[in-house]
């Protein structure tokens, strides 16, 4: 099912969403890799309030390159996300919505999506320079140290990206599996 979601994201949207779900997100998402990452946890782990609130926030594993002359941002596809696995359960109990990534996440970062009425979106990787086309104003708010890897409040319109562990658990990367295994 198509499904046209504002960002930040409500929780009726979260639990709305299931698995396999398309989705189109338009406006306003956070990107934030590795660095940022270890460097948010730090953060918190010291007492120290967080650059961003995160509350209710949908976050893009992404690091884009440079942007061309009239872009506001270069290639932005998906980065691995369970580079982010280890750093993700604390992010989510402290209020982070969702994620944007590729590729499968731990069971503990299930459970976290799970405990927290959360969601974990897919986007297409190899797609960047077609998906940064989405991406309509790129702004660094956090880490401008880290370069690429700087904490960026993005805006975007029609964003694809498909649900691939909903709030219930449901993990399409293992549904589809079983949808299409043959038996022998």
């Amino acid at each position: 099912m198509d499904r046209q979601i504002r960002v930040p994201i409500t929780k009726e949207d979260v639990k709305s969403l299931k698995a396999g779900d398309y989705v189109y997100l338009s406006g306003t998402i956070y990107s934030a890799r590795d660095a940022a990452h270890k460097r948010m946890i730090e953060t918190i782990e010291a007492g120290e309030e967080l650059p961003v609130d995160l509350t209710g926030q949908m976050i893009y594993y992404m690091g884009p390159s440079p942007a061309r002359e009239g872009r506001p941002i270069g290639s932005a596809g998906p980065t691995t996300a369970s580079r982010m696995d280890k750093y993700t359960p604390k992010l989510l109990d402290m209020g982070l919505a969702g994620m944007i990534g590729k590729g499968k996440r731990t069971k503990e970062v299930i459970d976290a999506v799970v405990r927290n009425t959360s969601v974990y979106f897919a986007a297409v990787g190899g797609a960047g320079a077609l998906l940064s086309k989405c991406i309509k104003n790129a702004e660094v708010v956090a880490y401008d140290d880290l370069g690429t890897e700087a904490i960026r409040r993005l805006e975007v319109e029609n964003l694809p990206a498909i649900v691939v562990v909903d709030c219930e658990g449901n993990n399409l990367y293992e549904t589809a599996i079983l949808e299409y295994q043959t038996e022998k």
